[in-house]
């Protein structure tokens, strides 16, 4: 546990804490990594963190092995960029009633062994979450699925519990063959763009176009997934060229130094990454609305998205990102304004001790990971409530421990990030009163009847019309009563060598767009 103490420094000067440009420099150097001239080939090389934890798509929920399931697997429903549910291996889906969902499955796919996909597949792939035997962390999705049905070789009925209007967006998930065991762990077959080739733990993951696949081939001969932990050497390896392509994986101070480089070209998307500071509505201070507003009033989150990210993300409206369908902007925003959090915290009984002099308003708490940029981010939240005579304590923890604090409610404020946010009922996992832990993300135990019945609503509703109607009123309601301070939206970016050719990211940033990636 490390105490923080901030400065004005943090926000002129942050970003240049990392010294990329001075490490990026001596590593090539005592690494030799500026004389190699590497082949060239029709494979595209990209860095990854780590290695994948499962390769069965149904089991492996972390970030690389999500890659790779798009890479690998298709989709029975996908996303397209407004994150409206589409087809994919569904040729089209029907609500039949409140309760059944019929989807028509393409005909004429194959599995990379040389089987049509049909019903069974699929019925087998969505059952799997159901089944009380089967260990998956998805299965918290599939609560309102009472059972999956074939009602021909091409044809599936999903019948529910309850009525639940965001179902669709669970269809979303690749689909592996029947009667798939362990080994799908780690010698995957799906209906996708790749054929599975090798896995060497803690270093690659090889796969190679599918010549067969219904979409077409991909432009590329295959794709390896570099297993590369430490960032510095990410960069180094993308400038060598041992490496084609880095996505979302580097800092914005590295992608600076990087934009320098005439071998590499940097591309961009909106993202749905979304940082916020968490606050513990049960707490005595901060159970009041009108110092939750100070606080979002004292924090400049337009200097953070400009000098710690470089400009790499834009303020936040709320959870849902703007991508999203069911996004509304017109909702209470903070602007940065200490006389308004000032007069604020003197309407709430808070008034300055002694003038000029040292003494604080009040004290309070913050919790964050020991990652070196959140650190700076929370000192220069540090410096910013400070000018408004609040004394935050901030305190960096190991990411585990910091986790498990936040799912006890053992904080006063924290800061987190939501990875990768494309469905509205976000809304109801993370601020209805019934989704508190263990049973939702509610962790700063935030109560309002009236978003609970908006949610409810919405979650009952049959049109995509009434459900934007209702969603838009919850985030209203929950943006006045300010239960999370929302800080930016993440800047998709991917880093790629000058012959690598049609990169376009998709809001998520998943690897789908990599079929279409040229290699010259």
């Amino acid at each position: 546990m490390k105490p923080i103490h901030g400065s004005t420094e943090a926000r002129k000067h942050g970003s240049r804490l990392f010294k990329c440009s001075v490490l990026l420099c001596f590593c090539a150097s005592v690494y030799g990594l500026g004389c190699q001239t590497p082949p060239k080939t029709g494979v595209v090389t990209v860095a990854v963190l780590s290695s994948p934890n499962s390769l069965d798509p149904r089991i492996g929920s972390d970030e690389t092995s999500q890659r790779i399931h798009t890479l690998i697997y298709d989709y029975l429903l996908a996303l397209d960029d407004n994150l409206r549910v589409v087809g994919g291996l569904a040729e089209s889906w029907e609500q039949a009633d409140a309760l059944n969902y019929i989807v028509r499955l393409r005909k004429g796919v194959k599995f990379h062994d040389g089987h049509e996909l049909t019903a069974d597949d699929v019925v087998y792939t969505f059952s799997s979450f159901i089944d009380p035997d089967f260990v998956s962390p998805r299965k918290g999705a599939y609560r309102t699925l009472d059972r999956v049905e074939a009602v021909d070789p091409y044809t599936v009925r999903f019948v529910l519990k309850e009525p639940f209007g965001s179902f669709p967006i669970n269809l979303v998930m690749p689909v592996v063959p029947n009667g798939a065991g362990p080994d799908l762990r780690d010698r995957p077959i799906g209906t996708g763009p790749y054929r599975f080739v090798s896995f060497a733990v803690d270093d690659n993951v090889t796969l190679t176009a599918n010549p067969d696949y219904y979409r077409g081939r991909p432009a590329n001969d295959g794709v390896v997934l570099k297993v590369i932990p430490d960032e510095i050497m990410r960069a180094l390896e993308l400038r060598k060229g041992t490496v084609d392509m880095v996505v979302n994986d580097l800092s914005p101070d590295v992608i600076h130094q990087l934009a320098e480089e005439k071998s590499v070209t940097i591309a961009e998307s909106p993202g749905t990454d979304y940082a916020y500071v968490g606050i513990n509505m049960r707490d005595a201070v901060l159970k009041d609305r009108r110092v939750r507003h100070a606080l979002g009033y004292a924090i400049d989150r337009q200097a953070i998205v400009d000098f710690l990210r470089r400009g790499l993300a834009r303020p936040a409206v709320g959870i849902l990102p703007p991508a999203s369908w069911a996004f509304d902007e017109n909702v209470f925003q903070f602007t940065h304004d200490p006389a308004k959090a000032i007069a604020l915290l003197e309407e709430a009984g808070y008034r300055d001790p002694d003038g000029e002099g040292p003494q604080p308003r009040l004290r309070l708490s913050l919790k964050v990971s020991t990652n070196e940029f959140i650190r700076l981010q929370a000192a220069v939240i540090q410096q910013d409530v400070k000018k408004v005579g609040i004394d935050l304590d901030v305190r960096s923890y190991e990411f585990a421990t910091l986790y498990a604090d936040v799912l006890k409610g053992n904080f006063q404020l924290f800061t987190l990030q939501w990875v990768g946010v494309s469905d509205p009922d976000m809304l109801r996992r993370v601020f209805h009163s019934k989704q508190m832990p263990p049973n939702g993300f509610n962790r700063g135990h935030y109560q309002n009847p009236d978003v609970d019945r908006l949610i409810d609503a919405a979650m009952a509703a049959s049109t995509e019309a009434d459900r934007r109607k209702y969603y838009s009123e919850a985030q209203r309601l929950v943006a006045e009563d300010a239960p999370y301070i929302s800080l930016w939206y993440k800047t998709n970016v991917a880093v790629s060598r000058t012959e690598i050719e049609g990169v376009k990211l998709t809001p998520s940033a998943d690897f789908t767009f990599l079929r279409e990636v040229s290699k010259h």
